[in-house]
């Protein structure tokens, strides 16, 4: 497996860092990860080998604000950044993997990113994995709620830390430890990126109906960061019969990390293989 990294510029010429990881002959599909918040690409080298094995190119980015990219840690001025970092992001990879298969694969906030994504930018899209997207609003009372409003407005970079709860990202501790002492990870927000994440998650879940590419759902039933009634409703509200929901029974938020994580990546991978040959039968059809 071979392995690059490199920078881009995002919006407002922000650096951004990547990194790739290739299959030793000419790939059959690639695979464009998104993290989630707080986290960074390189947590997703385990997923990354397990899809090169199949053949296929993995690209990873961090996040404005996270790992080893610029920009103030856990903050936003408009979740249009996230969405135009992305598009950026796929622009480099459409210009370095001409003429294959391009599949956006993201968890938690980074599943709300890359659905959201989709649904303004549907076209040269393969298909779309969401892992325990981030599709409600968070368990907080109304009061932090409006407090977080008026500060998003008066001093929208004021940064507290999120209070993430640890222990319901992995049943499996070592994985627990391994996030906790990890460097690049970090637990800031700001009070603009709450409120923007709040609108992003409204307007996402309400404009549903109109997605458009092959889609891939997986989520555990016991996840308590993200709630998996939410991406079912999501799911449910798709109108293209391409799509598959897949529950884990007893399952923590990250289903990557958790002790069920061979069968997720078997079935991702699964998944992604069989889009990826219909995505050659098409092309082939038209020419």
């Amino acid at each position: 497996m071979q392995h690059q990294e490199g920078s881009f510029s995002g919006v407002n010429e922000t650096n951004l860092y990547y990194q790739s990881w290739h299959p030793s002959g000419k790939p059959q599909a690639v695979v464009a990860i998104v993290h989630g918040f707080g986290e960074h690409s390189s947590r997703y080298r385990h997923v990354a080998s397990e899809l090169v094995r199949r053949n296929m190119v993995v690209y990873g980015f961090d996040l404005r604000g996270h790992g080893r990219s610029s920009g103030q840690r856990g903050h936003i001025d408009s979740f249009a950044e996230f969405r135009k970092d992305v598009a950026a992001y796929l622009k480099m990879i459409f210009q370095k993997e001409p003429n294959c298969p391009l599949f956006l694969l993201g968890h938690s906030m980074g599943g709300l990113i890359v659905l959201n994504y989709a649904l303004n930018y549907p076209d040269g899209l393969s298909g779309v994995v969401a892992s325990g997207p981030h599709l409600a609003d968070p368990p907080v009372s109304p009061v932090l709620v409006k407090i977080g409003q008026v500060l998003s407005s008066v001093w929208p970079t004021f940064s507290i830390n999120a209070g993430l709860d640890t222990q319901a990202l992995s049943r499996d501790m070592r994985e627990v430890q391994a996030y906790e002492n990890d460097p690049l990870v970090h637990g800031k927000a700001t009070p603009r990126l709450s409120t923007e994440l709040a609108t992003a998650v409204e307007w996402t879940q309400d404009h549903a109906a109109e997605f458009q590419p092959p889609l891939l759902i997986i989520h555990g039933d016991a996840d308590t960061l993200t709630d998996p009634t939410a991406s079912l409703r999501f799911y449910e509200n798709v109108k293209s019969p391409e799509k598959t929901y897949i529950s884990y029974e007893g399952g923590y938020h990250e289903s990557f990390n958790d002790i069920h994580r061979e069968r997720v990546l078997t079935e991702v991978g699964q998944w992604l293989e069989y889009q990826t040959e219909l995505a050659a039968k098409h092309t082939e059809s038209e020419e």
